[in-house]
């Protein structure tokens, strides 16, 4: 399995323990297997590769397209119908309404002799959907070998822990696979992988280096990182292109390439630019600010309070909390300047980047702010998530913990100044 092992590079321990579990084509395999692991750490990419290069018969199905039970049900029989039917067939649509329906159709899915004596497997990515779907669902899924008497493997992708997926009433418990992050040299390893063929292994390798020791501590995202090596390369060997630096010289490298390292540091994850804009801004060197769009703040759409939410976000990630009292409260009592600044004067909050914050702190700061009286409705509460989806805040803590989940505010104080003055 070598070419395997060049295809998914530091996952040697799951690919291990997946194939283990698959067995031979003709064993029965696993009823059903639960991998979850953050964004980004290989989950989806090392299931399909497995059984694509074992050339093992799969499905694979995302719940976020398929938002109803029908939806659902139907891309998984029609997949497995086409994969039974001959090339030259042109394979019937089957119908399904409900999961009763589901097991005698794949009943007769299965039947095919190009199914037949071997493990089908059903992948289902973005599984914690199937949560919100009927109750009778997820446990006839983890029980699907046991309903039809086939061999079939369910597997389960998800970002959360099986925990938070357990029914109430009885169930099958899957095998739970975890998949940790990248460590950073496991980072380093994936993205020198990605050299370009017209520079040497070395060469990348060194400005992966660099681009890790610039982003590591705010992106590990290995997607977003993968996105920004990229989009910097070019500038990274342009002394090298025009003959004024060889690869080695990486100092002079380094110096070329770090002012566009910092302005791409403005733009982790918010994507406030496309591609083509940012290659232009290398190309001719000119201030990110001067584009039209999300970048130059001048369309910044947001609803009325979650103007006021990323205001306080923002205060609350830069503001130490001891200092709540003093900036919030009318009748705080007497503080000493003189001795305040001369303890915390010595670094600027903006230079240590955003800190975490809890909720309640976060809604205090925005009832202090606000001037009419805000209620803790669900409307607030869906428009904190909105803002955790568009990436303007990022959740560092999770419900399950003790103290409740956390925030930080990812913008600049420009976006915040922005909003301030131009949309409130």
């Amino acid at each position: 399995m070598a070419h395997l092992e060049n295809l998914v590079l530091c996952r040697e321990s799951q690919v291990s323990t997946l194939q283990s579990l698959f067995g031979e084509r003709h064993h029965f395999s696993f009823p059903s297997i639960f991998i979850y692991g953050h964004t980004a750490s290989g989950k989806t990419y090392v299931t399909q590769t497995l059984l694509k290069t074992l050339e093992l018969p799969h499905v694979f199905v995302n719940c976020v397209e398929c938002f109803t039970l029908r939806l659902l049900l139907e891309q998984i029989l029609n997949k497995l119908n086409h994969l039974s039917s001959s090339e030259d067939a042109c394979p019937t649509h089957i119908t399904c309404e409900t999961f009763n329906d589901f097991v005698r159709l794949f009943k007769q899915v299965t039947k095919a002799e190009s199914l037949k004596d071997q493990t089908v497997y059903i992948v289902l990515d973005k599984a914690e959907y199937l949560r919100d779907m009927e109750a009778n669902l997820l446990p006839g899924f983890l029980r699907l070998q046991e309903l039809t008497d086939r061999n079939v493997t369910v597997i389960l992708l998800s970002e959360i822990v099986w925990e938070k997926f357990r029914p109430n009433t009885g169930c099958f418990e899957p095998f739970v696979l975890y998949f940790p992050d990248y460590s950073i040299g496991n980072l380093q390893k994936i993205l020198s992988h990605d050299h370009p063929p017209e520079y040497s292994a070395d060469f990348y390798a060194a400005y992966i280096n660099i681009l890790l020791g610039v982003f590591y501590t705010v992106c590990r995202d290995l997607k977003e990182l993968r996105h920004l090596a990229v989009l910097n390369f070019p500038k990274y060997c342009e002394p090298v292109v025009k003959g004024e630096a060889s690869e080695r010289d990486t100092r002079k490298l380094w110096r070329n390439v770090e002012p566009h390292l910092k302005k791409a540091m403005q733009t982790v994850y918010l994507r406030e630019i496309s591609s083509s804009q940012w290659e232009k801004i290398q190309k001719d060197d000119t201030d990110p600010g001067q584009l039209k769009g999300l970048s130059a703040y001048t369309h910044v759409e947001l609803p009325y309070y979650s103007k006021f939410i990323l205001i306080a976000a923002y205060l609350a990630s830069y503001n130490p909390a001891r200092t709540d009292k003093r900036f919030f409260l009318k009748h705080h009592g007497k503080i000493k300047k003189t001795n305040f600044l001369k303890k915390h004067e010595k670094t600027s909050n903006h230079l240590l980047g955003p800190k975490p914050f809890p909720l309640d702190r976060l809604l205090a700061i925005l009832y202090s702010i606000v001037d009419s009286r805000v209620a803790a409705t669900a409307n607030i509460f869906s428009q904190i998530t909105s803002l955790v989806t568009l990436q303007l805040l990022t959740l560092v803590g999770h419900d399950d913990q003790l103290d409740g989940p956390k925030y930080k505010c990812t913008v600049s104080l420009d976006f915040i100044r922005a909003i301030a003055s131009f949309n409130l």
